[in-house]
């Protein structure tokens, strides 16, 4: 377990220490929950009275909520971006494989780069490029051709096809699957002819990759993950789909074949994105959306029905049902009055 000043975790973060600028941390912690060996974090005006009942040996608070309630704090203007560097610090989470295993099946003509971690009953195919400190959970299996560069984790069970590209530093969890054939047919005489995927998956520097979640390779041209991007769990993403940078997707969120997601947009869970359509940068679109025609101006959007009273919910069906009725009628009335 690291352990660490009160002072070093505030150079960490760009803060200023208020109190004992020695105190030992080890761990992270909630206001709640924390012990005097913890460090916790205000970051909502709202909790501050938990200030005042907190056992957590310091806080993260920003300067219009520090009221010395607490005897050691690092003031910074970002307490919650700060409490995820320090974290990322006092991380304790256990490495996916250490060394290279004696199951693991490795062929002879992959680059294996340097401090590199194979786990039990890997599968890293002909041609394969690893990149130095990158781990590789048991069972997983790394495509043909494919490039992973340095410093990433893959998970137990993680599956990457072949000729896939990985950038630095990318986290993959359990279950992933990158370079599936997207879902390409075509029709003819009432059956379906299959068209070969001969895309890629590109992603890029930086992208963490939620368990279950599955990307496609594309059809001809690349599906792309631009660096920086986070998508959470048991998302799809469909063939020759780009995702520009710094976008996050939420879990069980669909994007079919070919759409376009601009900069840092953040997409709510269970979202449908329709397919061969544009979203500009810096769209917020709510969950259980779904997104059917080009998005052009920044914003938040929305669509779904929030659930109600099942008698309710009836009754403004039916209502719906009679939309257009009314409609003609307003329109009759409206012909009468002029």
């Amino acid at each position: 377990m690291s352990e660490y000043t009160l002072q070093q975790l505030a150079d960490h973060v760009g803060g200023e220490v208020r109190g004992n600028s020695q105190l030992p941390i080890l761990r992270v912690a909630t206001l709640q929950s924390a012990s005097s060996d913890a460090i916790a974090f205000l970051a909502n005006s709202r909790y501050k009275k938990q200030l005042e009942t907190t056992q957590a040996g310091a806080v993260l608070v920003s300067p219009k909520d520090d009221n010395d309630t607490v005897d050691n704090a690092i003031i910074v203007n970002n307490p919650y971006a700060a409490f995820a560097h320090i974290a990322q610090l006092l991380d304790t989470t256990p490495k996916p494989a250490e060394g290279i295993a004696k199951t693991a099946v490795i062929a002879e003509s992959a680059h294996i780069g340097k401090n590199v971690s194979i786990g039990e009953y890997a599968v890293i195919e002909e041609g394969v490029h690893i990149g130095d400190n990158t781990r590789i959970g048991p069972h997983c299996y790394v495509g043909r051709e494919t490039t992973i560069g340095s410093d990433c984790t893959l998970w137990s069970g993680v599956k990457i096809y072949h000729q896939c590209v990985i950038g630095n530093n990318c986290l993959f969890h359990s279950g992933a699957v990158v370079g599936a054939d997207g879902f390409g047919w075509a029709p003819e005489d009432g059956k379906w002819v299959k068209i070969p995927q001969l895309g890629r998956v590109v992603i890029k520097d930086n992208v963490d990759i939620g368990a279950s979640t599955t990307i496609d390779r594309g059809a001809l041209d690349d599906t792309v993950i631009s660096s920086g991007c986070i998508i959470d769990n048991q998302c799809q993403i469909a063939h020759n789909v780009f995702i520009d940078e710094d976008t996050a997707i939420a879990g069980c969120t669909v994007l079919a074949g070919s759409c376009h997601i601009g900069k840092r947009c953040m997409i709510g869970g269970a979202s449908a994105i329709n397919g061969h359509i544009s979203i500009c940068d810096d769209v917020q679109i709510m969950g259980f959306a779904m997104v059917i025609k080009e998005i052009t101006e920044p914003g938040v959007y929305a669509s779904g029905i929030p659930a109600a009273n099942h008698r309710e919910w009836r009754r403004n069906g039916a209502r719906f049902r009679q939309l257009d009725d009314l409609f003609k009628r307003v329109k009759e009335l409206e012909k009468k009055a002029d």
